[in-house]
């Protein structure tokens, strides 16, 4: 669970990778694009560009490089070639990258096209309560101060946290302790220790928090059919507060 210098170093350098993708990213006009054809740039740019992997493909029999996430698609959406990304969509793409044996995880919510201003809210206000929990960051925090932060951000504007999915501790396996939940009370819960590696991922909801998984056994989707948006980075505990691994070129935090 504690990551050494050299460790952190290391997974460093994967989180600076991964920014670079969605610097790629960036770049590109989504709209038109199918999901898998973003998949397929995304896999050729890790693998050709950034002599990396791409970890998602083959974790638990995932098959690629990528989760692309459109609408009321909550998480784990399964790129495909029939999906094109029209104007007005919202689309989040969650990353995963492993080079020299760790890994850093981190997603974006992409505005395709022109979006009503009721997705930009919700996109907007989603990447605010990733940051609220991110700020709780210290040690001798607890996990439930980073779960009260997002909480509270998200229920001022009106909109609901799924509770299925959550963080969780990262670092050679994608997936370590501790779990890293997005609501929750203020003093509760684990103990924040410098060394640490977890990512901080909410999914927030236009509507209800309920969720069902697809038939695919991958794609989890609102109930009621409205939008949800996630954002995710990858966060190290340091000796004076935080480290984001996975901070993108010119990002910042919002005041």
């Amino acid at each position: 669970m504690i990551k050494r210098a050299d460790e952190l170093a290391l997974m460093a350098e994967s989180g600076r990778l991964l920014a670079q993708v969605f610097a790629f990213l960036d770049r590109q006009s989504l709209v038109g694009m199918s999901t898998m054809q973003v998949n397929d740039l995304v896999e050729r740019y890790i693998v050709d560009e950034l002599a990396a992997r791409p970890a998602s493909k083959g974790q638990y029999g995932y098959a690629y490089a990528l989760n692309a996430s459109r609408n009321q698609v909550v998480c784990h959406g399964v790129p495909s070639s029939t999906e094109i990304l029209q104007s007005g969509d919202i689309v989040n793409l969650d990353i995963t990258l492993e080079k020299n044996g760790y890994i850093a995880d981190s997603s974006k919510t992409y505005l395709v096209g022109e979006v009503a201003p009721g997705a930009k809210r919700l996109v907007k206000v989603t990447y605010e309560a990733m940051w609220k929990g991110i700020r709780a960051v210290r040690p001798g925090a607890r996990l439930g101060d980073i779960g009260h932060a997002i909480e509270r951000h998200a229920s001022r504007h009106g909109y609901s946290i799924v509770r299925e999915y959550c963080g969780h501790g990262i670092g050679r396996e994608m997936h370590e302790a501790p779990q890293v939940l997005h609501w929750g009370r203020p003093q509760t819960g684990l103990v924040l220790r410098e060394g640490m590696t977890f990512t901080i991922e909410p999914m927030l909801n236009q509507g209800r928090r309920a969720v069902r998984t697809e038939d695919d056994g991958w794609t989890v989707v609102t109930v009621d059919g409205q939008l949800s948006a996630q954002f995710e980075h990858t966060v190290a505990v340091t000796r004076s507060g935080f480290r984001v691994l996975t901070l993108r070129p010119g990002e910042t935090m919002p005041a």
